[in-house]
């Protein structure tokens, strides 16, 4: 077994990733907040103060750099910015402008996510994505979010997994309430259809507003692995789910890879995992090498013009030693994919702190430990470790 190591390509991304709800604490405008305390829900337990980083991103940030990352994704909410139906808070964007100088002042180069899975409570009652006049009004949105990317952003997201939203309004629909033991729920195809079309008029919005800024959005890759025979059921079992995201990708500025497990398909369907493989906390099958085999599906369905980010990529475990270990076999896959010569142009890791994981604080994802009580932060030895990575400007690579 032999170590080498691949040099970062020039202006690469290296940092790590979070999402406003599951950080910021009391939300209590957003859907996902009147759902936590909803007994008929069944939420494990509602986010409340989360890691209270609406009033300690400033820490958040210190800790990122001290530790040698160069590259911060985080998120605007939209309920906060538009607590009410057209009614606007210049305080709620003043504030997410003062994050991105935040970062800059820093060194830390800010991509700003403008949806990552909440919505306001309002825009729920509407309907949602599939309401009348709901890509108009996402667009408005956006627009108004354009004094926060005015100076200094140079990657923008528009929405976070679009294909787990439709997949979770496809469930809803389907009255169920639980994913499947493997695999994921059939796809909602209205809204599927209604994230593309919002997607696309929000790059139109934001490009004409900031020709400089780089825009695109995110997916959730499930690296759907075919075993003998289910080749053409593997094709397509992922198309709604996954490839027809991408393919709307088409024409973007990048497109962003976000990979944790794999999920291997039968002639019959999805095969969960045998009983005896590792599992991560989040009972996913632990496969550091997952976010290679998505990088190259990206690239293979969107073809070699759009740049590939690893948006998300990380491991739900207790045993920071093994989250040391998954970040090795990930990052030794992403470097592979670079020497074969895709085109990837940043790493961000899945999370930057241990933050509100959609119902649930168990799954402890973060680099950095957050006290439940007094939100002291604390950088695992995995944090020092993948931040020392930025300042070498080296991926890592074993070979066997």
């Amino acid at each position: 077994m032999t170590h080498t190591t691949t040099r970062f390509p020039d202006g690469f991304l290296w940092g790590a990733s979070t999402a406003a709800h599951q950080i910021e604490g009391n939300n209590v405008n957003s859907d996902w907040w009147r759902k936590e305390h909803d007994p008929a829900a069944g939420i494990a337990e509602p986010s409340l103060d989360a890691c209270d980083s609406y009033h300690r991103w400033e820490q958040d940030m210190d800790l990122l750099a001290e530790l040698g990352f160069t590259d911060y994704r985080f998120s605007i909410e939209w309920a906060r910015v538009e607590p009410v139906r057209g009614m606007f808070s210049y305080a709620e964007i003043a504030h997410y402008r003062r994050m991105v100088e935040g970062a800059l002042a820093r060194g830390l180069r800010p991509m700003v996510t403008l949806h990552h899975f909440t919505v306001p409570q309002w825009f729920e009652d509407l309907g949602g994505w599939t309401a009348d006049g709901a890509v108009d009004l996402f667009v408005r949105y956006v627009d108004r979010c354009a004094p926060v990317i005015a100076d200094g952003v140079r990657h923008v997201c528009t929405i976070n997994e679009p294909n787990m939203i439709a997949v979770m309004a496809g469930a809803a629909k389907a009255g169920d309430k639980g994913f499947p033991p493997a695999g994921l729920p059939t796809p909602d195809e209205e809204t599927t259809l209604a994230v593309i079309a919002a997607h696309q008029a929000a790059v139109k919005t934001i490009r004409a507003q900031h020709p400089d800024v780089e825009v695109g959005w995110t997916i959730a890759n499930q690296v759907y692995q075919a075993l003998p025979g289910a080749e053409q059921v593997t094709a397509d079992y992922r198309h709604p789910r996954e490839d027809v995201f991408i393919e709307a990708a088409r024409g973007d500025d990048w497109i962003g890879v976000q990979s944790y497990t794999r999920t291997k398909i039968a002639p019959e369907g999805p095969v969960p995992a045998p009983d005896d493989v590792e599992r991560t906390l989040t009972q996913w099958e632990y496969y550091p090498t997952a976010v290679g085999h998505a990088l190259r599906h990206t690239a293979e369905v969107i073809g070699d013009d759009t740049p590939l980010i690893v948006t998300e990529n990380g491991i739900a475990t207790a045993d920071d030693s093994r989250r040391v270990d998954y970040y090795t076999g990930a990052l030794g896959a992403v470097a592979a994919a670079i020497e074969d010569g895709l085109n990837v142009q940043g790493y961000l890791a899945w999370s930057a702190l241990d933050n509100y994981e959609w119902g649930s604080f168990k799954p402890t994802f973060g680099l950095i430990a957050v006290d439940p009580t007094t939100f002291e932060r604390t950088a695992k030895p995995s944090a020092v470790w993948l931040g020392s990575l930025g300042r070498d400007r080296a991926l890592p690579r074993t070979e066997s």
